[in-house]
């Protein structure tokens, strides 16, 4: 059975003459179903395009992207909306809700979007939010919630679709230390009890030691690639108390 994930020999480049920059410059990888892999480096290092790319957000100037064994990277618009919808679950840095909009029609978004089928949304919409510890907070806008629950409904949001692969771009990059480690260990249940693929952007080494796997970026390339230190545990209990598979 082939990986996840495997791209070959993939370049980014921007602009054009005398202003081209090349954010990746030939990034051959491989990641396995089931992996936890933190993507660090400096800022410029590659990391954010090489994961827009792994999202089907952007396209790599050449090299060879497979998804689960089928080439990705010459897909048309539809095709690569597709795979995002039925694959891949984003979580941003930002959170990204929608303000006017409360936790549960945030939630509903990605699904409506890739059925548009309203029969089950609320339904599944709160069975994911008590996924993540939110059961009482689903008609709270935005700015009724503290960050880390913004980031919280931004994970039910990325989960409602049953994706494959959750890809986190600085998920904790607004949060402080207590609510970082909350949400890590979200991270890591939904890694071990959905064997969910994560990948996730990160500057910080103590966020990075949550992942199996640490590959570092600098200049466009990857200049190492390995198990992580240390992989600190879930408690047992901890909230939230679990997070199920939905169905």
């Amino acid at each position: 059975m082939p990986c996840l994930i495997d791209v070959r020999n993939l370049t980014k480049t921007y602009g054009g003459d005398e202003m081209t920059v090349r954010a990746l410059a030939g990034v051959t990888l491989k990641i396995d179903r089931g992996s936890f892999v933190a993507i660090m480096g400096p800022s410029g290092s590659g990391k954010s395009t090489f994961v827009n790319i792994l999202g089907c957000l952007d396209r790599p100037s050449s090299g060879q992207y497979l998804l689960d064994g089928s080439p990705v990277e010459a897909l048309g618009r539809d095709e690569l909306a597709e795979i995002r919808n039925r694959k891949i679950g984003f979580i941003f840095q930002s959170f990204n809700l929608l303000p006017r909009m409360n936790a549960l029609e945030n939630v509903q978004l990605p699904l409506l979007y890739a059925t548009g089928d309203t029969s089950d949304a609320d339904s599944r919409a709160k069975q994911v939010l008590a996924s993540v510890g939110l059961a009482d907070r689903g008609r709270n806008l935005p700015t009724q919630l503290s960050g880390g629950e913004q980031q919280r409904v931004a994970i039910a949001r990325a989960l409602i679709n049953n994706p494959e692969i959750l890809l986190a771009d600085e998920p904790t990059g607004a949060l402080d230390s207590r609510t970082s480690e909350e949400v890590m260990k979200i991270f890591q249940r939904l890694n071990m009890d959905r064997r969910i693929t994560i990948i996730l952007v990160t500057h910080s080494d103590e966020i990075a030691a949550y992942a199996h796997r640490i590959v570092c970026f600098r200049d466009g390339r990857v200049v190492s690639d390995a198990i992580a230190n240390r992989f600190p545990a879930v408690e047992v209990g901890s909230p939230p108390e679990s997070i199920g598979v939905l169905q």
